[in-house]
């Protein structure tokens, strides 16, 4: 895991960090948008998420 990034210690975060969480952000809101106006069930949409961030943690770890 040593290549995790700990926010706090790269405060003040730089310009590109900014902007890469800024469109993350903006993309996770549309997509969650999309996904409710398609009509899928909130929980469906709160447990692909979480999985995600699951998974991505699991990756994280392991490496």
């Amino acid at each position: 895991m040593s290549n995790v990034t700990r926010l706090r210690h790269a405060l003040p975060m730089s310009q590109d960090i900014s902007v890469a969480v800024s469109a993350l952000d903006k993309a996770i809101a549309d997509a969650v948008g999309a996904a409710k106006s398609a009509g899928l069930p909130q929980g469906l949409i709160v447990g692909l998420l979480h999985g995600h961030a699951n998974a991505q943690t699991h990756q994280m770890v392991t490496e």
